[in-house]
């Protein structure tokens, strides 16, 4: 079993910045690529950024050049740099996992708030 603990949330001024931060236990060694994915409400579920181990990186092209996705394997913790914050970035993020045997993102935290007021 794997365990994402998300971080960070809340509310900002568009323009502002904010850290979320994602702290996984459990079965780590399952774990491929991470990522965050976000939910605003009445839309769907997507993509915001991916990781890989090595750390290449993915992200949409709505959050490039404003949001920055990091990992520190070493201590088990995923992190996004987000800048120039915009009330479209209003959503729930969500911490995922990949799993390393199907390569589907099996594992997802609980979610954070973030709301960008203009």
């Amino acid at each position: 079993q794997v365990q994402l603990v998300e971080s960070g949330g809340g509310l900002v001024q568009a323009g502002g910045s904010l850290r979320l931060s994602c702290t996984a236990s459990g079965s780590i060694g399952s774990i491929n690529a991470m990522g965050w994915y976000r939910q605003a409400p009445g839309k769907q579920r997507d993509l915001v950024a991916t990781i890989t181990r090595g750390a290449r990186t993915n992200y949409a092209d709505s959050v490039k050049g404003r949001f920055t996705i990091s990992r520190d394997n070493a201590k088990n913790t995923l992190n996004l740099q987000m800048n120039s914050l915009k009330p479209e970035d209003t959503a729930v993020y969500y911490c995922v996992g990949q799993e390393f045997i199907s390569g589907r993102y099996l594992y997802w935290g609980q979610g954070t708030q973030v709301t960008v007021s203009s």
